[in-house]
């Protein structure tokens, strides 16, 4: 009777990582005398939401402004799903699907909400109307802006509203619901509850949890360390204009991050290199 050793049953090869949705290396962006970004780096994973929190003065505004394309940095390289991307203006990052909802909003308010939807990006009608008297298809618009808003479950009755009649929270929520519509690569939020209450902020924090559902990567830039340990998968720190840790939220506590983030904490060599 013939015997043959047993063989280990093959093993699958391990499949690559998936691209990074937005990465930065060796950023440096000098104004005169100052270094506001001074060799720093950064990375987005796919669907995840990532803070970037830093005292003041620590340039996380010059890094999160370069990856937005409204700072063209001295020396670096961004990437954008593994290859190489140059932003010389914000209309060259929005062209790559990265939108960015800054503090002041951006938005009209005597437009109603259809309106500042799709400001700057309006739908015309067909044919002659459209093309030569630019008419505006505003049906078109205000049925794909109660779409984005519905997806979202931002509670708005009607996108014919003025922006100007509604609240903090639901202006906070029109503006980012329309970097959620054309933000297909990564949406960029700077302090999006800063000026908000209590529960107008949970509603602003839900609607980052549903952006995250549908797959979108967030960038979340804010001093309000709850909101962070609620929402983030991934803390990155900065400090002294370039990134000093990523932390994992899970597993550090919030005194130990403000501690990494004034520099009374030093990180793992794992957390200072970004591999968490």
């Amino acid at each position: 009777m013939n015997t043959r050793s047993a063989e280990a049953p093959p093993t699958a090869p391990e499949l690559p990582p998936p691209p990074l949705a937005l990465q930065a290396r060796g950023l440096v962006k000098r104004y005169g005398s100052v270094t506001a970004i001074n060799g720093a780096d950064f990375d987005l994973r796919p669907a995840e939401v990532l803070a970037v929190i830093g005292d003041n003065g620590a340039g996380k505004s010059s890094l999160i402004k370069a990856l937005a394309g409204a700072v063209v940095p001295d020396e670096g390289e961004i990437r954008m799903g593994g290859k190489p991307v140059r932003f010389r203006n914000t209309g060259d990052a929005r062209a790559h699907g990265i939108e960015t909802v800054y503090q002041d909003l951006a938005v009209i308010p005597a437009l109603d909400i259809a309106s500042n939807l799709y400001l700057g990006r309006e739908i015309r009608r067909a044919g002659i109307m459209g093309s030569l008297f630019r008419r505006l298809d505003m049906p078109a618009m205000r049925a794909e802006a109660a779409k984005h808003l519905t997806e979202l479950k931002i509670g708005i009755t009607s996108v014919t509203q003025a922006v100007e009649t509604l609240s903090g929270g639901q202006r906070q929520g029109v503006a980012v619901s329309r970097a959620a519509a054309f933000g297909r690569g990564v949406i960029i939020l700077d302090e999006p509850t800063a000026a908000l209450g209590v529960r107008e902020s949970g509603q602003v924090i839900e609607l980052i949890k549903s952006i995250r559902e549908r797959g979108i990567p967030v960038v979340l830039i804010s001093h309000d360390m709850p909101h962070v340990f609620e929402v983030a998968d991934r803390i990155h720190v900065h400090r002294l204009g370039r990134r000093a840790a990523v932390v994992d939220p899970k597993v550090r506590t919030m005194p130990e991050v403000v501690a990494l983030m004034t520099g009374a904490e030093r990180p793992t060599d794992l957390e200072a290199a970004g591999g968490v």
